[in-house]
């Protein structure tokens, strides 16, 4: 099967967990953490296109976030995607790492005023980098 074939198996493995939680939640009544996790992915991809199109974000850290998006793009990780969990854990691992730097960079506040997102899940982001 070719990397493409991989890439899009591994992508629909995550989506159907991440359905699966999301329904959970809403199943048991946590609607306002359902609504936080089913945007969470979306919110990240707005946050780092903003900062990619920010004036404020000097050029370096514009070119590292290009870096990560096409790592992530990329089939060839540290750990395969094909691989369930490792495989998007080693992701989340490093746009945790690129978020920190960020955050070490003195960006929090421009982090906290472009996230589209709930404050919850923010501060989780804050928390983990």
């Amino acid at each position: 099967m070719s990397w493409w074939g991989w890439l899009l198996i591994s992508l629909g493995v995550v989506v159907a967990v991440w359905a699966v939680f999301v329904i959970w939640l809403v199943a048991v009544g946590r609607r306002t953490e359902a609504r936080a996790l089913a945007t969470f992915i979306p919110d990240c991809i707005a946050l780092v296109t903003r900062l990619a199109r920010d004036p404020r974000v000097p050029r370096r850290r514009k070119l590292l976030l290009f870096a990560v998006v096409g790592y992530l793009a990329l089939p060839l990780d540290l750990v395969p995607d094909f691989i369930p969990v490792a495989g998007q854990l080693d992701d989340a691992i490093v746009v945790a790492l690129v978020l920190r730097h960020f955050v070490r960079a003195g960006g929090e506040p421009l982090i906290r005023e472009l996230w589209p997102g709930p404050e919850r899940s923010l501060a989780l982001i804050l928390r983990l980098t």
